[in-house]
């Protein structure tokens, strides 16, 4: 296809922008915090990173729309194919210092993604994708663990920080995972924790309440490695669902059961 050609430029324009956030982190003054809502933090650096994002991947495929976190290209969503776009997966460790976050850039057709880049400046690691090609860490193949079961595994999740009505299931989930797992490791960045998954750091990772951006590039990355990737009732809405379990396809199932079991109790 066509668009699989876009892969090698989508690689270079993430790094770009990756690497002028990593830059901006260098000093950043966080008397520049703003706040969008409840917990949900953002900075000039996140704005013009979409604003990078948007000029060059529009200009690289002007027939695409846009879903962008900081609704820099409002208005495009509707169009057939679109950029689902966030400048920077982990705002809140970037915004106090800690080196873990993403820049994370799909490209779907009709809301099915068909390549997906995410981006991690400061191990300079880039995970990227293309349907049917495999997926890719920095030139390298990679695969999803061949974990068999959940007992021998790691997991990767996301606290709730805004929705906490599902608190009581999301801590019996906790607790579950805390007693039938190697652990739980909560990184601050869903397209890190999928693109983990892809490349067998993690064998799962499992969240709530995330937005399209967070999830679209770092799951379809999981997919093109071999994994599995629901939603918590095991059906494919999970880019805008709100609800994602990505793993190893035995490990994915075993969490499957586990969730499925707690979470609408």
């Amino acid at each position: 296809m066509k668009y699989v050609r876009l892969l090698p430029q989508v690689v270079e324009i993430t790094k770009e922008v990756g690497q002028y956030i990593k830059n901006e982190g260098d000093n950043f003054d966080r008397k520049k915090i703003e706040k969008k809502g409840l917990n949900d933090l953002v900075s000039y650096v996140d704005r013009t990173a979409e604003e990078m994002l948007v000029e060059k991947l529009g200009k690289l495929f002007p027939e695409a729309g846009f879903v962008a976190e900081e609704g820099t290209a409002g208005g495009s969503e509707d169009k057939e194919w679109t950029w689902i776009i966030d400048p920077l997966d982990g705002t809140t460790n970037f915004l106090h210092g800690l080196p873990l976050y993403s820049v994370s850039v799909a490209l779907a057709y009709q809301k099915k993604v068909a390549i997906g880049v995410v981006y991690e400046p400061n191990r300079d690691e880039c995970f990227y994708a293309a349907e049917g090609k495999g997926a890719f860490l920095n030139g390298e193949h990679i695969k999803v663990s061949e974990t068999a079961s959940q007992n021998d595994s790691l997991l990767a999740t996301g606290f709730p920080f805004q929705a906490f009505e599902k608190m009581p299931q999301y801590m019996q989930v906790l607790d579950d995972f805390m007693k039938t797992t190697h652990g739980l490791r909560r990184m601050g960045s869903a397209a890190i924790d999928l693109a983990w998954v892809a490349c067998g750091r993690f064998e799962g990772f499992f969240e709530y309440n995330l937005k399209p951006w967070d999830v679209a590039a770092g799951s379809f990355i999981v997919q093109q490695a071999g994994g599995t990737v629901t939603d918590f009732e095991g059906d494919h809405n999970f880019i805008y669902g709100k609800e994602i379990i990505a793993g190893c396809p035995d490990v994915h199932a075993d969490m499957l059961k586990t969730i499925e079991k707690r979470w609408n109790s």
